[in-house]
């Protein structure tokens, strides 16, 4: 990943309401949640979730899907644990890592 992607993730998880969304999903596995379900969950107005999950999805943090009238987000693994590694790689000494 470039060191663009990487500040750009976490431009947008540097937001309070998607890194709450973000954080949701996670939980939710790689089967992803409805969009109704994380409205409901979080208490966020649905205008304001859709440019939220705009955003997520613009930074390659996640994705949808739609499954006949339902639209499920679902967070991009790979992109996540590039992220993670990207801080794992660059700050960690060996003798910190145990």
């Amino acid at each position: 990943m470039t060191t663009e992607e990487i500040a750009k993730a976490f431009k947008e998880l540097g937001h309070a309401t998607r890194l709450s969304i973000f954080k949701r999903l996670v939980k939710s596995g790689e089967s992803g949640i409805s969009v109704g379900v994380i409205q409901e969950d979080l208490d966020i107005p649905n205008s304001t979730l859709s440019h939220h999950i705009s955003s997520l999805m613009s930074a390659g943090l996640i994705k949808q899907r739609r499954e006949g009238r339902t639209l499920y987000c679902v967070v991009e693994y790979e992109k996540l644990l590039g992220v993670i590694s990207f801080l794992q790689d660059e700050c960690c000494s060996d003798d910190m890592q145990g």
